[in-house]
């Protein structure tokens, strides 16, 4: 047997996430249906982050074995011919039978974009979260330097979470503001915020609910301070609500070298 990693990159827009769903209309189910039509095997793909419906990937990793002798490249093309625009094959490797692209990963990161115009571009509005509001970036600063190091993020963890220990590491999370965004050449003018955070791993919606509890600090309605309190209380009715999936993306998944 062979074991495939492939690096996918999609649009989740119009897609349920990425782990299978009975309504099929997930990134997993069309992969593995589109390898089914080039290899002839039903096979197992497994992804190494399990994103939210609406929540988009610049480096999703995910491997399957296969009996098939066609060359890794020609998988690639072979996918990329059949697969919708909105999901792409960037590279397929050959890899190593003992490589888990989830037990294995050193480090994720995810970043969130937010407007803060009261106007935004038609071409952005699927990909941010449209606050239409000022506000306090220095005070998200704040609360962000709190969030670094190893905490226990129960007070950031969704419903139906599965995870063994809540206990997570935040090695950055970065806050900078931004007054346009590159599209097609072009640069679209605006009021921007990009939060990053890159972590050991993730609970379920830990991304989000901290960016929600972020722009809550920024409006004014929780002091940086009280993130500390947050964080040791391990309630989730105390953090700030679950931001939108559709300003989410993947950003990169960090192996051992």
């Amino acid at each position: 047997m062979r074991h495939i990693r492939l690096l996918i990159e999609y649009d989740g827009t119009d897609y349920q996430g990425w782990q299978t769903q009975k309504s099929g209309n997930t990134i997993q189910d069309i992969l593995k249906d589109n390898i089914f039509s080039i290899t002839g095997e039903h096979v197992r793909l497994t992804g190494a982050s399990r994103t939210d419906a609406g929540v988009h990937a610049l480096g999703q990793v995910a491997v399957f074995t296969t009996k098939s002798k066609l060359l890794s490249d020609t998988i690639l093309r072979a996918l990329n011919a059949k697969l919708p625009q909105d999901i792409r094959i960037l590279n397929a490797v050959e890899t190593e039978s003992d490589f888990h692209p989830r037990y294995d990963v050193l480090r994720k990161s995810y970043f969130y974009i937010i407007a803060m115009k009261t106007s935004q571009s038609v071409f952005l509005y699927k990909y941010l979260w449209d606050i239409k509001t000022k506000l306090d970036v220095e005070a998200m600063i704040k609360a962000a330097g709190i969030l670094q190091g190893k905490h226990d993020f129960s007070s950031f963890r969704g419903s139906g979470c599965s995870a063994k220990t809540t206990v997570r590491e935040i090695y950055a999370l970065e806050i900078t503001r931004h007054r346009k965004i590159s599209f097609m050449s072009a640069a679209i003018k605006g009021d921007f915020i990009k939060i990053r955070i890159e972590a050991n791993a993730f609970l379920r919606h830990m991304a989000r609910n901290i960016v929600g509890t972020l722009v809550e600090i920024g409006r004014g309605r929780i002091s940086p301070e009280m993130i500390k309190e947050i964080l040791k209380s391990c309630d989730r009715k105390k953090a700030g609500p679950t931001a939108p999936a559709n300003g989410l993306f993947l950003e990169k998944i960090i192996y051992p070298v």
